[in-house]
Parts: C-alpha cells; sequence; structure tokens
C-alpha cells in the first residue's frame, strides 16, 4: 500500500472516529435530565472532553521511519514546502494528512529495444538505481505524485538509450561498451535532474543483437579461425623444407669430412672397427641364444693379412647386428673356434 492510499485510509478512520464521538455526545446530552441539574451537566461535559482527549493523543502524533520523509497535505492550504524528517511528530486530525516518501536508493531494471547506427537491432537492458530528491518532495507530490518512479523512469531512459545507441555501429557497441555506458550515465543523469531525481548508479547488464547478426559474426569468426590454420600450414610447410635441406647439407659434409678422414687417416678405419666390434660384442651379449662367430666375423682380426677382407666386412656391419637377434640351433662348436 502506497503512501497515499495510507493517508486516505487514515483520513477515512478519522472521520469514521469523529462521527462515532459526535454520537456518543450526542447520546450523553439527550440522557442528561431537564430539570438543570449541575451536576449531571458537569459529568457529561467531563465525559465529553475525556472522549476527545483520548481521540486526539490516539491521532495526533505520525512516526517516519528510517529513510523515509514527510510531506504534510493541509486541507485548507494545500501542500506544505516543510519537509518533515525522522522522528515523531505532531499531525492535527482531519486538517492535516502526512504523506510518507522512500528516499532510499532503489533499483529497477529497464530494457529498450532499439537501432545502431548501422541500422542492427540492439536489445539493452539497464539497472538504475534512482531516489528523490529530499529537498523537492513536496514539488514531486504536488506534479508527479508517489509513483513518480513508474511515471519518469521509463521514459527518460528509453530516450536516452536510443539517442545514444544510435550513434555507434554494433561493434562499436562492444567495443566501446565502457564509453557507451557513461554516456548514457551522463545524458541519463542530466535528463532526470528536471524530474528532481537522483541516479546512484546506472550500467548496462545485457546487451544483444539479432539473430541475422549473431550469425554473420560467427560465420566472420570461424573463416577468420580457417584463415589463421591455412597459414599456419604454409609456415610449417616452409620450416620443414627448409630443416630438409639444413639436414641434407649436414649429411652432405659430414660424408666429405668421414672421406677425407679415411683418405689421410688410415687409422680412422681401425678405430671404426674396433667400436662396430664393440656394439657387436654388446648385442650378442643381451641376446638369450648363443651364437658361435670367430674373430673374423667378430671384426677382430687386427693382423696386416685381414685388413681387406675386414674393410669389406665393415660395410656389412648393420646386417650382421640386425640378424644378431633371430634365434639360432644350438650346434656344437667347431673344432679351432671360440664361443662368444
Amino acid at each position: 500500500m502506497g503512501p497515499f492510499m495510507q493517508g486516505e485510509l487514515r483520513d477515512e478512520t478519522t472521520r469514521a472516529m469523529a462521527d462515532k464521538v459526535r454520537e456518543a455526545a450526542q447520546r450523553i446530552f439527550a440522557n442528561l435530565p431537564s430539570g438543570g441539574g449541575a451536576p449531571m451537566g458537569a459529568l457529561g461535559l467531563g465525559a465529553v472532553g475525556l472522549t476527545g482527549l483520548a481521540y486526539g493523543s490516539a491521532n495526533c502524533l505520525f512516526n517516519v521511519e528510517g529513510g523515509h520523509r514527510a510531506v504534510m497535505y493541509h486541507r485548507f492550504g494545500g501542500v506544505q514546502q516543510r519537509v518533515r524528517g525522522e522522528g515523531t511528530h505532531l499531525v492535527l486530525p482531519w486538517f492535516q494528512r502526512p504523506v510518507l516518501y522512500d528516499v532510499r536508493a532503489k533499483p529497477r531494471m529497464i530494457q529498450s529495444l532499439t537501432g545502431s547506427k548501422d541500422l542492427q537491432m540492439v536489445n539493452i537492458s539497464l539497472r538504475v538505481l534512482s531516489r528523490p530528491d529530499p529537498g523537492f518532495l513536496p514539488t514531486i507530490y504536488r506534479e508527479l505524485g508517489t509513483d513518480y518512479d513508474e511515471r519518469v523512469l521509463p521514459s527518460i531512459v528509453n530516450e536516452v538509450l536510443k539517442s545514444v545507441v544510435a550513434q555507434y555501429n554494433a561493434s562499436q557497441l562492444i567495443t566501446q561498451r565502457e564509453a557507451v555506458s557513461q554516456r548514457i550515465r551522463t545524458d541519463l543523469l542530466s535528463r532526470a535532474r528536471e524530474f528532481h531525481l537522483e541516479l546512484d548508479d546506472v550500467s548496462i547488464t545485457h546487451l544483444s543483437f539479432g539473430k541475422e547478426y549473431t550469425a554473420a559474426v560467427e560465420a566472420k569468426q570461424v573463416a577468420q579461425q580457417e584463415a589463421e590454420r591455412a597459414k599456419f600450414v604454409v609456415d610449417k610447410a616452409k620450416q620443414e623444407k627448409k630443416s630438409t635441406i639444413i639436414k641434407a647439407q649436414g649429411e652432405a659434409k659430414s660424408a666429405k669430412l668421414i672421406g677425407d678422414a679415411v683418405r689421410d687417416n688410415p687409422g680412422y678405419i681401425q678405430l671404426r672397427r674396433l667400436e662396430a666390434a664393440r656394439d657387436v660384442a654388446g648385442t650378442l651379449s643381451k641376446s638369450t641364444n648363443k651364437v658361435y662367430l670367430d674373430t673374423q666375423s667378430l671384426l677382430l682380426n687386427v693382423s696386416a693379412s685381414g685388413r681387406r677382407r675386414l674393410l669389406h666386412t665393415s660395410a656389412l656391419l648393420p646386417r650382421v647386428s640386425c640378424c644378431s637377434s633371430i634365434p639360432h640351433p644350438r650346434v656344437p662348436p667347431p673344432p679351432g673356434r671360440e664361443e662368444a
């Protein structure tokens, strides 16, 4: 129940109690003896006085709660300019009626469908914290009544939103959201002061576009991602090409260096033979099968008579190491050979 309805109800209650007091007084005076008994007349007047005092004490005071203000309406003088603050105040029954206002900030959510500069439909939800100016409550009551927020806020908020959003493109509403919100707040504060309203906070809580525009934005993002992916594939192919070229150049240079080492230093071949023999021995030692090899097959024949055969055998070393794990039948060692 609003303050105006409370005042009307209080006025009707006051009139009803006044009528009851009048009827009670009439009954008292009707029951007085006509013989002019002074004590009985004094008793009747005392009863009427007590009844009026009880009625006045119950209706001459009213309270203003915290966060509220009261505007006094006088039956003969109209709305008074003085605003009553919090606390208990005197009121003349029937002649005066207090109208209470809540001056605390109240949130309100307002939605508006408007168009942007590039003719895209935009749905905006705005949250506003508003409160009346306590110094202008008599003017607000006289011009707007007690439901001032219902009469003012929807109209000025839609007007400001449509005027501000029309100055930005759809993409700018997203990328420059803070600037748009600040512009809406500035214009809305200026319009609200014309109606003696204070706005403590104005913020955009929701911003959405039409289905067609949303689908177009998503398609654009997908196309950009595909372009970035194609660019990455091309860059990867270029890097792989460079890596292959560098690797081939390195292998060619390595082969050239090995050829020069073999030509200039015959001991290099002996060193590689010993390393190959070590690898073969290591591979055979890890095998679960037993294999019998002579020094020639194990590349341990370092005599001068077998160097040519060792050079030919060194080219077959990878095949020997790969086949070492093949199971062989266990046969007794032939004479003149060692078991490895």
